[in-house]
């Protein structure tokens, strides 16, 4: 059954909503009014789609994240946290690629959050993403800066934040079809360096380096596979090592949702969002799981190396083995390499905040001069004002500055699970409202036999683990202010940011058989088709590929 064929079918027995009436509504309720003005154009193609989803799993997190994630864990804690994590950021995407696949809009699962929770959610939930995304900006701008510094200290950290920052801004002024181009060459690089890496790293462990030093199982057993945390004797200080591990492990993963952001602008949304969410449990297994099990091999958790005091790929557990195997060439490639990726991350923080914020004014929850495009298809306004936040940046040359923004970049990933509960909670209404019009999940473009388990698997694992993310700080003597407030702030502000906007929409949750299934869909087949059949080898190849 074709694309359109499947849609027919979800139509005609999804009965209209009685709040949003017709198909034409998408102007006036998710797009903020007047259907004469512009709207987001889809420009991003498969290539782009597949590159997106595969670039918010890969990032810093994994090429220097992981060394503090090694020192608290120990190798065995720092790959069952990363597994346990993985299984909850597939959670997330089988239950929004569901969503998205069937009604990939612009805002995506903020404005989702509209249709089949209330307002009010969509409010907390579009306002927290932002945030998110907007914060990090800077942090990844700044970081580019200290990465450069890994060759220089000779130039002044701002110049090369202003470059860093006029680049990627002039990328996403260009429109979603340069930074589509632009994020498929950053994650094409990224893609060849951690596979050339896990590569390498399993030469080494079986002796091929420079020095012939067959690693094998060596630091599983001394100094061991897990961390007595804290020096905490027992199963206790072993499992708070592991738990240790979670937060870092979530950061690393925040961000495979952007693919829903993109939704709006990506062409032949039916067919291209449904494969790059089928294949994001391969870029698990093989990008995190097999990365940090490789790293579990070749670097012990007690090495003085695993520090990321300096900021430079000399903390990287990756660098560290190819110094310790004597190659001496690889760390400023791996660094260069960094920074492209702390290119494409804040790059990528960009395009995805000012589509929030477009997101945000399409759904009523943010001033309507939001909406404004360009006849490209560009939300300027929203792109200039998430723009403005990245001076930011230059906190980072005061040290006492520096120190205070860290600290609202540490919240970040803290907003990410909070933004992945979401999505599971809105899912799950998503779940009920199909169940109780009595549609067929199975005709969707994408579904999985794994619903609803998965998502409530996810929603409750990922509040469990903003609860308990400052956990640390509860040990004796080891108060710390800062470390409280960055961990329990963004999880505060949520259920804030919500009775607030439930208080002042005064709207409840939307009832199941009230849930609007149709609106929308008619633009969106006409924007899907089935691809035309591979004329060659090479061609089936890259179809299957992307």
């Amino acid at each position: 059954m074709s694309f359109k064929e499947k849609g027919e079918v979800i139509a005609e027995k999804a009965p209209p909503s009685p709040e949003t009436g017709s198909g034409d509504t998408f102007q006036r309720a998710e797009n903020g009014g007047a259907q004469s003005e512009n709207r987001l154009k889809r420009q991003l193609k498969n290539r782009h789609v597949a590159m997106i989803s595969i670039g918010g799993v890969i990032g810093t997190g994994l090429f220097l994240g992981t060394a503090t994630a090694l020192r608290n864990g120990g190798p065995l804690g720092l790959l069952l946290g990363y597994v346990l994590m993985g299984t909850i950021c597939y959670s997330v995407m089988i239950s929004l690629g569901e969503m998205i696949a069937y009604l990939p809009i612009p805002g995506g699962h903020i404005t989702l959050a509209r249709r089949f929770v209330n307002p009010a959610f969509s409010f907390t939930m579009g306002w927290n993403y932002w945030y998110n995304w907007t914060v990090i900006l800077p942090a990844e701008l700044s970081a580019s800066a200290v990465l450069v510094g890994f060759w220089t200290q000779d130039i002044s950290p701002a110049v090369w934040i202003t470059i860093c920052m006029v680049v990627v801004v002039v990328i996403n002024m260009l429109g979603a079809g340069v930074y589509g181009e632009a994020e498929f060459v950053f994650a094409s690089i990224k893609v060849i360096t951690i596979v050339g890496l896990i590569i390498l790293g399993i030469v080494l462990d079986l002796g091929g380096g420079p020095n012939h030093d067959r690693l094998g199982f060596r630091y599983w057993k001394d100094p061991g596979v897990f961390v007595q945390f804290h020096d905490i004797a027992g199963a206790k200080g072993r499992f708070l090592g592991w738990w240790a591990v979670m937060t870092q492990a979530a950061f690393s993963f925040i961000g495979t949702e952007i693919v829903a952001i993109a939704a709006g602008e990506a062409k032949n949304p039916r067919r291209n969002l449904p494969r790059a969410i089928r294949r994001v449990y391969i870029r698990i297994l093989l990008f995190y799981i097999l990365g940090t099990f490789t790293i579990g091999l070749l670097v012990p958790s007690n090495h003085p190396g695993l520090n990321l005091e300096d900021g430079t790929a000399a903390s990287s557990p990756f660098v560290i083995a190819i110094q310790s195997a004597g190659i001496k060439a690889l760390p400023s490639i791996i660094n260069a390499c960094l920074l492209t990726s702390a290119w494409s991350a804040a790059s990528s923080d960009l395009y995805t905040s000012s589509r929030a914020l477009y997101g945000l004014a399409g759904a009523g929850n943010a001033p309507r001069i939001f909406l404004r495009t360009s006849k490209g298809g560009l939300p300027y306004v929203s792109v200039i004002f998430c723009a403005l936040f990245s001076v930011l940046a230059y906190m980072g040359l005061g040290n006492g500055s520096g120190r205070v923004f860290g600290w609202f970049a540490n919240m970040t990933a803290v907003a990410g699970l909070m933004t992945w509960f979401g999505i599971s909670f809105t899912y799950l209404r998503f779940y009920e409202g199909m169940k109780v019009q009595g549609i067929d999940r199975t005709k969707l473009p994408y579904y999985s036999k794994m619903q609803p388990y998965a998502a409530w698997y996810a929603m409750c694992f990922c509040l469990l683990i903003c609860i308990l993310s400052g956990w640390s700080v509860f040990l004796r003597g080891s108060w710390l202010t800062e470390t409280f407030v960055t961990n329990y702030f963004p999880l505060a502000l949520f259920p804030v940011l919500y009775i607030g906007a439930r208080l002042y929409y005064r709207m409840p949750l939307v009832k199941p058989i009230d849930m609007d299934f149709v609106s929308n869909l008619d633009e969106v087949e006409a924007d899907s088709y089935d691809d035309p059949p591979p004329k060659n080898n090479l061609e089936r190849f890259w179809q299957w590929l992307m």
